[in-house]
């Protein structure tokens, strides 16, 4: 056949086409090779963490609006306070994703010795801010508010995986001593501060952490069987003190009992949901976050997406997340480095389990916890070190084997290259030539 003769189709040649089974092979064939690209983990994280990040942002504006011009006499300020933090995140998230591993290491104690530190501050009066019940809070002034237990949670990665990284190759890991003292001392400690907070959800969120790191370091399974009984007779205790998680439990069993008090959250977080249909009632037109749903903008986040979006939207958030776990946990099966492959399945697990639970609690399935949905939720003191967290997975994704080479060979970005076309930069020396 010449170079110019026109592949005709199996129409034109008499020949049978290819079956539709087969077509859908190659294209299943062909995205898998996309998948196996040695720099693929890192710009899943990275086109994850962007349309997760975009989403929040118009889900915020949309789900806070009401609530922003009844109390702000502005329909954006929420928005605008989230916009800021975004902002300041995403150059935390820039910076975190160019530091190298020595660096990350090197942060682990002093990040989880100011993460105790504020955690204990929070429990002194006057320091200490009391938000629905829990005092987790530091107020600064102004609308400066910090909750240390979502820093807690980076704090406890890196160190734990620092301290698991140093014993293995020491080769001490074999003896149950070494497996468990100083992790699980350190580890409970930032766990009785975060409870002395009265925050249940970031304590379930820091036991996974902990789980996490022990079950990539090969800690053996009876270890998982008691500490899953110890966390068991850990939150039945926690639910024993505190008389309003009882009402939790039992209004999460049956949450239309009582529509009108223990429910009245669930059940309209159910509403929201279930008014979305397939395709949603439309972007800002929500009648739930008219006064009905509360936090609407923080933990129910995901009830307003359904409502607006409907069943596709929260197919969408579901995808992205299960993108950001499968290349999290790529990263981590890839890395040859103990630390990196401890700190990024621990990152991984924190983020998975966090929105499982924030998910579950809206869509019924699991009790409400309060905590905020990554990425999405409004709030600068969760978004900030989990921008943090992801910008540490992209720098070890930048190390997975052929990465880096393959990253090199793409030639300058979009910003290298509007900066060339000005006549600056290196993109410009290579247009120049």
């Amino acid at each position: 056949m010449s170079a110019g003769t026109e592949v005709r189709s199996g129409a034109d040649t008499g020949e049978a086409a290819a079956p539709a089974w087969w077509d859908a092979r190659a294209r299943l064939a062909g995205l898998r090779r996309v998948f196996d690209r040695p720099h693929a983990s890192y710009f899943l994280v990275l086109g994850a963490t962007a349309l997760l990040i975009a989403l929040g942002l118009l889900m915020v504006l949309s789900a806070s609006s009401v609530s922003a011009f009844a109390t702000e006499d502005t329909p954006y300020y929420y928005f605008k306070r989230q916009a800021i933090w975004v902002a300041v995140g995403l150059v935390a998230l820039w910076v975190s994703a160019r530091l190298p591993v020595r660096a990350w290491r090197g942060l682990a104690y002093p990040v989880l010795a100011v993460s105790v530190i504020l955690l204990a501050a929070t429990l002194v009066p006057g320091l200490g801010h009391e938000v629905n019940g829990a005092q987790r809070w530091l107020d600064f002034g102004g609308p400066f508010r910090v909750q240390p237990s979502e820093f807690a949670k980076l704090g406890l990665v890196l160190w734990g995986a620092d301290l698991l990284a140093r014993k293995q190759q020491l080769g001490t890991l074999r003896e149950w001593r070494h497996l468990l003292i100083p992790l699980i001392p350190g580890a409970g400690m930032v766990v009785l501060l975060v409870m002395l907070g009265d925050d249940l959800g970031t304590t379930l969120v820091l036991l996974t952490i902990l789980l996490a790191l022990l079950w990539i370091v090969g800690a053996p399974l009876r270890l998982f069987a008691v500490m899953f009984g110890a966390v068991l007779l850990l939150v039945a205790l926690l639910i024993r003190a505190a008389p309003y998680r009882m009402a939790r439990l039992t209004s999460f069993t049956d949450p239309f009992a009582d529509p009108g008090n223990t429910g009245y959250q669930a059940v309209h977080g159910i509403y929201a949901i279930a008014s979305g249909g397939l395709w949603g009632v439309g972007l800002g037109a929500s009648r739930e976050k008219w006064g009905y749903l509360p936090h609407g903008y923080t933990d129910f986040i995901f009830a307003i997406i359904g409502e607006e979006l409907g069943l596709v939207g929260t197919l969408a958030v579901l995808l992205l997340f299960a993108l950001l776990t499968y290349s999290g946990f790529r990263v981590a099966r890839r890395v040859k480095d103990p630390f990196t492959r401890l700190a990024a399945g621990a990152v991984t697990a924190w983020l998975t389990v966090q929105a499982v639970v924030n998910i579950g609690a809206v869509i019924g399935v699991l009790p409400i916890t309060g905590i905020p949905l990554p990425l999405v939720s409004y709030g600068g003191s969760a978004l900030l070190p989990t921008l943090v967290a992801l910008g540490m997975l992209l720098s070890f994704a930048r190390r997975e084997p052929g990465a880096l080479r393959a990253l090199a060979g793409r030639g300058p970005g979009p910003l290298a290259r509007a900066v060339g076309w000005l006549g600056y930069g290196p993109a410009a020396k290579g247009a120049s030539k």
